[in-house]
């Protein structure tokens, strides 16, 4: 019996094998080294610091039914950092439940949001050697069909190649029919701009998208998103110099 499969849904198949199997040649090709990870003699390895954007108080965005982003960030952010310790990178993680990492003694929401941003900030720069993940939803009210995964980069050295082959998985195993370019993130990105290494910004859906919220709220979407992100970040590590 001979079955067929969709492009999308044989690269989602080799894609858990290969982290099954130790990531294989898929991932990892050869004697590749890492652009990221310096060697013992040059400092400490890489450490990639995800974000798990908002939490708390600060749900973030929020779908027309209310569904709020900050414990999808969470559920998706856990799940990157689970498949790349598998394969062997170090990770850490800004938060691992749902709540704010301001200062909680402040007299405003805004003044405890901006307190949660410069810990955040301070959180990934006190890292040596790092890289920061953040990982967020995204929603556009005046499009609710707009839909799909993008990423976005800082100026940090290697952010926009890393971005691109991000992209590129995110495309092939999300972005079905709906192809999405890498972006540079704006200036006014608080926590993106003020790191000091390498940043990346991923916005995994739209909480606008009645569908795609659905989706953003199950577990195995959530893996599916990881399992991109995680072999996305993994081949980016080892696919040219100038990463």
């Amino acid at each position: 019996m001979i079955i067929l499969l969709r492009k999308r849904d044989l690269f989602l198949s080799l894609l858990f094998c290969c982290f099954a199997v130790g990531l294989g040649t898929v991932l990892w090709k050869g004697n590749a080294v890492p652009a990221f990870a310096a060697g013992e003699e040059d400092g400490p390895p890489l450490t990639v610091v995800i974000d798990p954007g908002h939490g708390g108080e600060d749900g973030g965005a929020v779908s027309p039914g209310g569904v709020s982003e900050s414990a999808i960030n969470l559920a998706v952010s856990l799940r990157v950092s689970d498949l790349l310790r598998f394969a062997g990178q170090r990770t850490a993680l800004i938060r691992e439940e749902d709540i704010s990492v301001g200062d909680g003694n402040l007299d405003t929401m805004r003044q405890r949001k901006t307190s949660d941003l410069k810990n955040r900030v301070a959180m990934v720069n006190a890292v040596e050697n790092s890289l920061l993940l953040s990982i967020h939803q995204n929603s556009l009210p005046s499009s609710p069909v707009t839909h799909g995964a993008q990423v976005f980069w800082n100026q940090g050295e290697g952010a926009q190649a890393l971005a691109a082959v991000m992209q590129d998985a995110l495309n092939m195993g999300i972005n079905a029919g709906n192809k999405k370019n890498p972006r540079q993130i704006p200036d006014s990105i608080y926590l993106m701009k003020h790191v000091t290494g390498p940043g990346i910004l991923v916005e995994c859906g739209f909480l606008s998208n009645a569908a795609e919220t659905e989706w953003l709220q199950s577990p195995v979407y959530q893996t599916r998103l990881a399992a991109a992100i995680a072999a996305g970040f993994l081949r980016g590590l080892t696919e040219g110099d100038d990463l």
